[in-house]
């Protein structure tokens, strides 16, 4: 099946690395005009070159998705540059993980303004125009502790479960204006997080023996790449993905505990 995303404008927060990357770079592959969006400067200019090497080309915007002024310089940029957004991915975010009487006010606001408040933000703002052409893409970029969260796993697994009801919310309200809206529930996949914490811990091994480890724990033995989680979600974008709508799909090698 040939998957094109030919004339579709594309809007990935949190896309100068990893999984944001990835899946800017499946766009770009696909015909899609890209933008990606991250707080620092030069993270997206490394991203935007690395891109081009490979003669894809993108656009690159500075913007911390945690502050509301950010987000609407950045979606006024944008539009003013392509036009118009077709497909919004939702991706900035962390996996900021700690036990619950540790969790001050201040860092649960943070969590929120950067994983709930974000989406919601960027999602209102291209809605109109998704709504006027009858046609749009929004994919929520969620973990698997929203379905399933264990002891420790807050803010982030409360902030993503809140994500997961606002995709429902917005797939049933974008359903009559062919806005189609879902989620995608990462596990564990390499990316630069893993390789954060990878160096955090001290480990003296290779990072390929670290994640080689922790792949241990999932059915298909190994953890994901950031290509796999790409795959779908371009597939998700596209016209081909047309009769899927308001589901929150866990990509995470059949690790989580509920489908």
């Amino acid at each position: 099946m040939q998957v094109t995303m030919k004339d579709r404008v594309a809007v990935v927060t949190g896309g100068s690395k990893g999984i944001g990357l990835a899946v800017a770079r499946r766009f770009a592959e696909s015909g899609a005009k890209v933008a990606i969006v991250a707080r620092g400067a030069d993270s997206l200019a490394d991203a935007r070159q690395l891109l081009a090497r490979d003669g894809l080309g993108v656009r690159d915007y500075v913007c911390d998705v945690s502050r509301a002024p950010d987000i609407s310089n950045a979606f006024d940029a944008i539009c003013s540059d392509f036009g118009k957004i077709d497909i919004l991915v939702n991706n900035a975010g962390t996996s900021r993980a700690m036990a619950f009487e540790a969790i001050s006010d201040d860092i649960w606001q943070e969590d929120l303004d950067l994983k709930l408040f974000a989406a919601i933000r960027f999602s209102r703002l291209v809605w109109k125009g998704m709504k006027e052409r009858k046609w749009g893409r929004i994919i929520n970029v969620l973990n698997t502790f929203a379905k399933a969260p264990t002891s420790k796993t807050a803010p982030t697994s409360v902030s993503r479960a809140a994500g997961m009801a606002l995709t429902k919310v917005m797939a049933t309200e974008g359903a009559e204006h062919n806005i189609l809206v879902n989620a995608m529930l990462v596990g564990l996949i390499v990316s630069d997080q893993w390789i954060k914490r990878h160096a955090a811990t001290g480990a003296q091994g290779p990072f390929e023996e670290f994640t080689r480890d922790l792949g241990k724990s999932v059915p298909l033995g190994r953890m994901g790449t950031p290509e796999e989680f790409a795959n779908l979600a371009c597939f998700l974008a596209s016209d081909q993905g047309s009769y899927i709508t308001g589901t929150a799909i866990n990509v995470d090698g059949g690790r989580a505990p509920v489908v």
